[in-house]
């Protein structure tokens, strides 16, 4: 009975030996193996220093002597919006409101140089925009924003990458002014608009005289170009007139006289109402005259 004792007893002490040496070997593959997921990064420690930064996936460490000191997200991230007050350079005061957004590359100088990340950006990024604006004149800031927003991510970019971190976006959401800046505001746009109005009514003004000078001036071309036209017809006629004189004569000049004495007679006799018309007898000398010529030329 003694030896069966003894023999249960020296069983029980082997498996116990196993079951702790299993479980020193769990332990250590345990504390071994790290698993980080794709949105974060570890940063290890052994003694306190910094020994590792593990990225995605499976990883292995030192097993009681390396240890996940922290879990560091790099998802990208948004400050809350913050409004800060800045001065123009034509000494006008402003409300900027902003929104930065950032992400964290590398982890070690985030956890080793700066304490709070987010104060410091918003307090980096507050100190800049006051720096720009007090560059620029209210007009500027308000039609050039585009380029004051690279600007400020520029200057950020710049002071933010001893800490281990990317800034993907700056924004500036706002610009607000008091009330008093707005209504002077209103009132500079309002006399732009009356301005802008007068000069539009002065252009059509100028526009409409230029258009009747140039209608006139059409007008007095055009009865030029009609007298020169009449001109030539008359030189043309004279010409024909002169032709045919000396080719028949003192009897063509007759001819033509008597032709313009019956064709005077006869607007005389085409007026309007009843009327009495003399003829006086070198008329009808005339008319016997154009007779005669007419049937000598043609015989």
């Amino acid at each position: 009975m003694q030896g069966a004792t003894v023999e249960l007893g020296d069983i029980l002490g082997q498996n116990l030996a196993l079951v702790a040496l299993a479980i020193v070997v769990f332990l250590a593959v345990a504390s071994a193996v790290r698993i980080v997921p794709q949105s974060q990064k570890y940063v290890v420690e052994r003694f306190g220093r910094l020994r590792a930064v593990l990225g995605p996936g499976i990883n292995l460490i030192m097993p009681f002597l390396d240890r996940v000191a922290h879990r560091i997200s790099v998802l990208e991230r948004q400050l809350p919006t913050s409004s800060q007050d800045a001065i123009t350079a034509d000494n006008v005061l402003v409300q900027v409101e902003t929104s930065v957004f950032y992400r964290i590359i590398e982890p070690e100088k985030t956890v080793y140089r700066i304490r709070d990340i987010d104060a410091a950006i918003a307090t980096t990024v507050a100190g800049i925009v006051r720096s720009e604006i007090g560059t620029m004149e209210l007009d500027q800031v308000q039609s050039n924003r585009a380029q004051l927003i690279a600007r400020i991510r520029e200057s950020l970019a710049n002071v933010v990458d001893d800490w281990g971190i990317e800034v993907t976006r700056a924004e500036i959401l706002d610009v607000n002014l008091d009330d008093a800046t707005r209504a002077a505001m209103l009132q500079q746009l309002n006399a732009e608009r009356a301005r802008r109005a007068q000069v539009t009514e002065a252009e059509g003004k100028r526009r409409a005289v230029e258009l009747a000078a140039d209608g006139d001036l059409y007008a007095a071309q055009q009865h030029a170009k009609a007298k020169r036209i009449l001109a030539e017809a008359e030189a043309f006629a004279t010409s024909a007139i002169a032709e045919a004189i000396s080719r028949n004569g003192l009897e063509a000049a007759q001819y033509q006289v008597a032709m313009k004495q019956v064709e005077a007679l006869a607007q005389v006799a085409q007026g309007q109402g009843t009327q009495t018309v003399v003829v006086p007898a070198a008329a009808l000398d005339a008319f016997a005259d154009a007779f005669k010529l007419l049937k000598g030329r043609s015989s």
